[in-house]
C-alpha cells in the first residue's frame, strides 16, 4: 500500500520533487566545489586505510579497506575524476529529474562508500532520502525530465526488441 502511494500519487510526486531537488543541490554543490577548486582524494584514502572503521577491536569493513589499499589509492587519479563528476552528475540528474532512480542509486553507492571509509557527515540522511526517491521509481521524476526521457528510452528499447524479433523469427509460410 505504501509502495503504491510512493509510485502513483501525484501529491507524493510533488513532495518527492522537493526532496530530490534538495538532495540534488547537496550533491551538485559538493561536486561543483571539487571540480572548480581541485580535488585530491589520496589523503582521505590513506587515512581510511590507516584509521579504518572498527567494531570493537575488529575492522568493520576489511574487504573495503583492502579495496582502498589495493585499487583506490594506487589509482587515485581515477578516483579524483570519478568522485567530483559523480557527485555533480548525480546532483544534476536529481535536480532535473532525469534518470532519477539511477541518480538516487549512484548517490547511495557513493554515500555508502564514504560511510565505509569512516565519514559520517550527512551520508545517513542522504541515504534515507535517496531510498524514498529510488523506491518511488518513475513517480520521483514525474515532474522533471523523466516524463519525457523514460518513455523515449522505453520506445527505443521496444523498437530494438522488435527488430531483433523480426530477424530471429523464421519466415512463416502463407497459404
Amino acid at each position: 500500500m505504501f509502495n503504491r502511494l510512493l509510485r502513483e500519487n501525484n501529491i507524493v510526486a510533488g513532495i518527492l520533487t522537493i526532496i530530490r531537488i534538495y538532495l540534488g543541490w547537496h550533491w551538485l554543490t559538493a561536486g561543483w566545489g571539487k571540480l572548480m577548486n581541485g580535488f585530491d582524494a589520496s589523503g582521505f584514502l590513506a587515512n581510511a586505510i590507516e584509521n579504518p572503521v572498527t567494531s570493537g577491536e575488529d575492522v568493520a569493513y576489511p574487504l573495503y579497506v583492502k579495496f582502498i589499499e589495493t585499487f583506490a589509492l594506487p589509482n587515485a587519479e581515477i578516483i579524483n575524476f570519478l568522485i567530483p563528476w559523480g557527485e555533480f552528475l548525480v546532483g544534476l540528474g536529481l535536480i532535473l529529474g532525469c534518470l532519477t532512480t539511477y541518480a538516487a542509486f549512484f548517490g547511495m553507492v557513493m554515500n555508502f562508500a564514504f560511510l565505509m571509509a569512516g565519514t559520517i557527515s550527512s551520508n545517513p540522511w542522504d541515504i534515507l532520502l535517496a531510498i524514498f526517491i529510488a523506491a518511488a521509481g518513475f513517480n520521483a521524476g514525474k515532474f522533471g525530465l523523466d516524463r519525457f526521457v523514460i518513455p523515449a528510452i522505453s520506445k527505443m528499447i521496444q523498437t530494438a526488441k522488435n527488430k531483433d524479433n523480426k530477424i530471429a523469427r523464421p519466415l512463416s509460410k502463407t497459404t
